[in-house]
């Protein structure tokens, strides 16, 4: 056997002994044995070999078996899936919370590398990489001028811990040329985008995933909230796409009483596992608001649904993706990889968060979304379909529905008044970063705080932008009621980052309003 051939091999025969073990049930010493090889493995690599040496064109057998494992994948369920091994490192790294690199945040600006803002403790912003510089040039390799896409910039940043990388960089503030070496080091990847005071007894938590990080960051932030005497909190996980179910198991294990139940599984064997709170909740008295959204998947979905069958705070917000299967990683030795689902999740109540798909109707089940706005259920209650045999009730007595996603307590509908089209979101962003480029100097002596309540209050930069457009498109009343915030949130992104965009955006924020009307009437 040709060595070259032995990874190639490797996958194909992990890959056929994880598909056979599911198909025909099974246990994990079996799909993982790979002393016997059986009839399905021997004419897969059969094939392989007869493609490889005798078929009339050259073809890259690796990427035949890629196009295969997508396919057989692709015949179970929407989340079982093939990660290829030039994705898999980007994939790990935001479940993880952290990368090696130099840490920047960046964006192309006419065809240039530009530094939005360097990462806190990251190793650019100890060398005194600053927000508006430019990277010219990385090593030997020249970055600007070449049309690069952004998502091929990490390959030139990124490296081995303790690496150097020379950067020639050019800082526009002061007119300048220089250099500098960068050694690369670890960059975490910040899980909570926001973390502060919403009014005077109300704290505010924005979880962006659950991460391997993200209980430490949602720990501190929290600990910080509660020093101002809080006596509510709002767990934002709207667009929060999941992840490590452990991680939200201790999030919620924060708001619940010693022995509740959080969440149990069920394999294909009927096998349960039950993950239950215990007495280490630091927020089991005040009151909770948890917000999520269309967006709102897997670990957020477990969250809002081990609240609400204990009967712990308000569900605020529109139904949730419906997304409850359990997958597990499995690396096929080639730098790929596959998540194979392999249980579903429940909730206390016993109900299944997933919604229904069938097999090989991918596109249907994406399509969801489309589907909620057709039938308006992202505008009105009453459009949420739900099925009578899939009804549950809390202890408390409060009825809850299975059958995909969480519907929220007290429902929200989308706010269509702040739609815009890509043309504003691209010209306001590329404005944003100008203005502020343009006038660095002043703006720095700004807070945070008297940006968010002063910016702007003549309406001068605004109109100014709406100048700038003025020959490629007319607003409407409507659009420039949009725009305004926006503008200011997307300038104050560029000064002070995250937290800066969602305090301008929540100004006019209609579940946050909600919240607060809510709370008010609990005082």
């Amino acid at each position: 056997m040709n060595r070259n051939n032995l990874p190639l091999y490797f996958a194909i025969a992990l890959v056929f002994g994880i598909l056979i073990g599911v198909f025909l049930g099974g246990n994990t010493n079996e799909i993982f044995s790979f002393s016997k090889q059986n009839s399905q493995e021997i004419k897969i690599k059969k094939l392989i070999n007869f493609i490889k040496e005798d078929y009339v064109d050259k073809v890259n057998t690796e990427d035949l078996l890629d196009g295969a494992i997508t396919q057989m994948l692709g015949k179970l369920d929407p989340h079982s899936i093939y990660i290829p091994k030039e994705n898999l490192q980007a994939v790990t790294e935001s479940m993880q919370g952290n990368f090696v690199g130099i840490g920047v945040q960046f964006r192309m600006i006419r065809d240039t590398i530009t530094v939005i803002q360097p990462i806190k403790d990251g190793p650019s912003i100890q060398e005194g990489i600053k927000a508006g510089d430019r990277i010219l040039i990385a090593n030997k390799d020249t970055l600007y001028g070449k049309n690069l896409r952004s998502g091929l910039v990490p390959k030139f940043l990124k490296g081995k811990p303790n690496t150097s990388i020379n950067l020639t960089v050019y800082r526009k503030s002061n007119d300048s040329l220089f250099q500098v070496a960068i050694k690369r080091g670890k960059v975490n990847i910040k899980s909570v985008d926001l973390a502060y005071m919403l009014s005077d007894s109300v704290g505010y938590v924005k979880l962006d995933r659950f991460a391997r990080n993200t209980f430490v960051e949602f720990k501190n932030s929290l600990t910080t909230l509660k020093k101002n005497n809080i006596r509510a909190l709002v767990l934002d996980l709207r667009g929060n796409g999941g992840g490590f179910i452990e991680i939200a198991n201790r999030i919620i294990d924060e708001f619940l009483e010693d022995g509740k139940l959080i969440v149990f599984t069920k394999d294909n064997k009927d096998k349960i596992e039950n993950f239950y709170a215990t007495e280490m909740g630091s927020f089991q008295k005040g009151n909770l608001y948890v917000l999520i959204d269309e967006n709102s998947a897997s670990a957020s979905e477990i969250v809002a649904g081990a609240l609400q069958d204990n009967d712990k705070g308000t569900i605020i917000g529109r139904r949730s993706f419906g997304k409850g299967l359990v997958q597990i990683e499995m690396d096929l030795g080639d730098g790929s990889a596959v998540r194979l689902t392999t249980a579903r999740y429940f909730t206390p109540t016993g109900r299944s968060i997933q919604k229904p798909y069938s097999a090989n109707g991918n596109k249907s089940y994406y399509r969801d979304y489309q589907k909620r706005i057709l039938s308006g259920e992202l505008l009105n209650k009453d459009s949420i379909k739900v099925v009578d045999s899939l009804q549950y009730k809390t202890p408390k007595g409060k009825i809850v529905f299975g059958g995909g996603g969480i519907i929220p307590d007290i429902f929200v509908p989308i706010d269509t008044t702040t739609y815009m089209s890509n043309f504003y979101f691209n010209t306001i962003n590329n404005f944003a970063f100008d203005y502020v480029d343009e006038h660095r100097k002043e703006l720095n002596d700004w807070t945070i705080d008297t940006f968010v309540n002063q910016f702007d209050l003549d309406n001068e930069v605004f109109e100014n932008y709406l100048s700038s457009i003025k020959d490629k498109v007319t607003p409407s009343f409507r659009t420039e009621k949009t725009i305004k915030p926006y503008l200011n949130a997307s300038i104050a992104n560029v000064l002070f980052g995250d937290e800066g965009f969602y305090r301008i955006m929540h100004k006019d924020d209609k579940m946050l309003q909600k919240v607060l009307e809510l709370d008010s009437k609990k005082e």
